[in-house]
């Protein structure tokens, strides 16, 4: 899939170097669930990832700069293991934050989920990631709870798929059309 600036495809075999990199790397994956990865524990996600896509065809995407095709990281839609449903996920290289690209790339693993049917999906930041926090606010979530993991404040997030709307105008927007610039690769 495609946003204005980025590549979003599901990861693959080929990404695994890349993978083993973005998650050994404490800056970049240091704050995800259950935290930094081995390379064993990198392949064996992967391989998750993988079958995760072609069971629910959706999953978790390598994130590119179209412009030149540098790897910046990962985005996409996980089955959290704690039972709180379907959630959106994103780690990108700590020198490419502050241009946007985990807004824009969550916000089409977003509207992608949505458009595949998932009527909830939830975002999870410790109280302390700010970043994340407003990027899953930026992105249309509103808060919806929270918790307590390994002595930290965990803010949860959330997005509902609207229903179809009664009978409208037809000068009424739509409420949350899926975004057009968003378009599979060729």
């Amino acid at each position: 899939m495609r946003t204005a600036r980025l590549t979003l495809l599901p990861v693959g075999r080929e990404n695994l170097p890349d993978l083993v990199r973005l998650k050994a790397d404490p800056e970049a994956f240091g704050l995800m669930l259950h935290g930094t990865r081995t390379p064993e524990r990198t392949r064996e996600e992967l391989e998750d990832d993988i079958d995760f896509w072609e069971v629910r065809g959706y999953g978790t995407w390598a994130v590119h700069r179209t412009e030149d095709g540098e790897f910046l990281g990962i985005a996409g839609l996980m089955e959290r293991p704690d039972g709180r449903g379907v959630a959106l996920r994103y780690a990108l290289w700590p020198q490419v934050r502050g241009k946007g690209y985990a807004r824009e790339a969550a916000r089409a693993a977003l509207e992608f989920g949505h458009a595949a049917g998932l009527g909830r999906i939830i975002g999870i930041a410790r109280e302390s990631n700010t970043a994340s926090c407003a990027v899953l606010g930026d992105i249309g979530m509103s808060a919806a709870g929270e918790f307590r993991h390994q002595g930290n404040r965990m803010l949860v997030f959330e997005s509902r798929r609207e229903e179809a709307a009664p009978a409208s105008s037809p000068h009424d927007d739509p409420p949350h059309a899926v975004n057009p610039s968003i378009t599979p690769p060729p």
